[in-house]
């Protein structure tokens, strides 16, 4: 049996093996007695019971690494994880949620992946870690009813471990979890913060919950998550890649480090093989080394295959945009440059419908000579509303020229101000009020934004602008736009003002073209 005394022991001898020796066990599993030198009596067990595939291809005892240690001793009932790749985090979460479930008579554990194959994949290990168990608890308390499509379930203790797909709509519905693992969820496809929200929504009240990933870009479900982790009562977990001791290359010279390598070795006490290591990766993942071995938690993010806009520009003017001279409209109206008499200004409207939930409505304030951005304004407005203020808004700007896009809502905003607001200046394309942005158009505006950005970055403003344009993707479709969980509404203000703006200056040629943004 096993036994826990009032100083913490524990024995660890596999003999009686009944249920009533797995419910004590589940008792005390987060329990550190000193004999174990810091570990959990749960971390113990696991290396007494559990079996893994190793990287050889050899089946082995579960040894904890670093990673799996750190993570141990930090761990919260709620917790976000962020790592580079292969870290042994996934392994370890479904070692903890097996021995809970194992332990703790009525449990049920639900793991999601990010794909099938995914999900298939830590089934497997699961389903090994069942099958290398004593014979004694397979055929007797741990005997299973049902142990396919990624799903166990133990009768006798009224328990189950199923895995699934975050694709399946229905993962989650009408059960009431005890553990739940989020895996690679910066990569989980559809709308990742509903699914994840029809997840918490199946917790117990004492559930325990991981969300764990590598980044995948700026914007998302998870990288929202990990900023916001403080406030929703959540404990944060960084691994950097050099916790894992496979990653280890040929030593370098030392006489031939460079000045980061040297600052990075420092730092964090990194050895010479380990600086090889990290040359290697950044030789054959580029621009993407960043992302899939994370060294830090803001960088890691910055790093996206498939982003539109060139990303260390906008790094770069993060660092130095300014704060808004003055705020309005609870924040939704931000000024930097207020209006200079004699200057022209234009003012790009994208619109949306008006309502509390999707996009945003959003406007430019920019100055037509110099391309400077000097206000913007981003809310749940449409129709009249919208037009009205942005109206007034124009008025303000030495009454700025309007350029309002006038496809979908945009038609209703311009037919307002010319009825509603006739002191509006509205411009025109090809004799139509508005600005048409076409599939042919937008991939043009948007090359005249991303030069912008890189050439003359100084001329943005706005952090929440620039925020956007980290997140704004090539998509699986094709087509480019906010990655899932994110808006692109202020980006496309901005590249309908260049675009406008360009236009303008194109055909007034008795004007000269100052063209140091956009």
């Amino acid at each position: 049996m096993a036994e826990c005394n009032a100083a913490g022991g524990l024995d660890l001898k596999l003999e009686s093996l009944d249920r009533e020796w797995l419910r004590q066990f589940g008792q005390i599993l987060d329990e550190r007695p000193e004999r174990l030198r810091g570990g959990t009596v749960g971390m113990a067990l696991a290396e007494k019971l559990l079996l893994v595939r190793t990287r050889d291809g050899v089946t082995a005892p579960l040894r904890a690494n670093e990673t799996q240690r750190v993570f141990e001793r930090r761990r919260g009932k709620w917790n976000i994880v962020l790592k580079a790749r292969q870290m042994g985090l996934t392994t370890w979460t479904a070692a903890r949620f097996f021995l809970k479930t194992i332990t703790q008579p009525g449990t049920l554990t639900l793991e999601v992946a990010h794909t099938q194959e995914a999900a298939e994949e830590i089934f497997r290990i699961v389903h090994r870690f069942l099958a290398w168990l004593p014979e004694e608890l397979r055929q007797g308390p741990l005997r299973t009813s049902r142990a396919n499509v990624r799903q166990l379930v133990f009768p006798e203790l009224d328990a189950q471990y199923r895995v699934v797909s975050a694709g399946d709509r229905n993962a989650g519905r009408g059960l009431t979890v005890q553990n739940l693992h989020c895996s690679e969820l910066a990569r989980w496809p559809g709308d990742p913060g509903e699914t994840l929200a029809g997840l918490r929504a199946a917790m117990a009240p004492e559930a325990e919950l991981i969300l764990e990933s590598t980044p995948d870009g700026v914007g998302g479900c998870f990288h929202e998550e990990w900023l916001k982790a403080d406030e929703a009562g959540m404990v944060r977990h960084f691994f950097p890649w050099w916790l894992e001791a496979r990653y280890r290359a040929a030593a370098v010279d030392e006489a031939g480090l460079t000045e980061e390598e040297s600052a990075l070795r420092k730092r964090h006490g990194l050895d010479l093989k380990q600086i090889g290591f990290r040359r290697q990766i950044r030789a054959n993942f580029r621009g993407l080394a960043r992302q899939e071995y994370a060294e830090d938690e803001e960088s890691c993010f910055m790093a996206s295959g498939d982003s539109v806009f060139e990303l260390e520009a906008i790094e770069r003017r993060l660092d130095t945009a300014p704060e808004p001279q003055e705020r309005r409209s609870n924040g939704a109206l931000e000024l930097w440059l207020p209006p200079i008499f004699g200057k022209e200004y234009l003012i790009a409207v994208d619109p949306a419908g008006g309502g509390s939930d999707g996009d945003y409505s959003a406007a430019q304030v920019v100055e037509i000579e110099t391309g400077m951005q000097c206000a913007e304004f981003a809310e749940h407005l449409g129709g009249l509303e919208l037009a009205r203020f942005v109206a007034k808004l124009a008025s303000e700007y030495n009454r700025a020229l309007l350029v309002v896009e006038r496809n979908n809502h945009g038609s209703g905003v311009l037919a307002h101000l010319e009825t509603g607001c006739k002191e509006a200046r509205v411009y025109s394309q090809n004799g139509e009020a508005g600005w048409l942005t076409t599939s042919v158009s937008r991939p043009a505006m948007l090359g005249r934004l991303d030069a912008a950005l890189a050439e003359s970055p100084e001329c943005f403003m706005s952090r929440r602008l620039l925020g956007e344009c980290r997140s704004f993707v090539r998509l699986a479709n094709g087509k480019s736009g906010a990655r899932a969980g994110t808006h692109d509404d202020r980006v496309m203000a901005m590249a309908i003002g260049l675009a406008a703006r360009a236009e303008m200056l194109g055909k007034d040629r008795s004007r000269p073209i100052a063209n140091r943004c956009g």
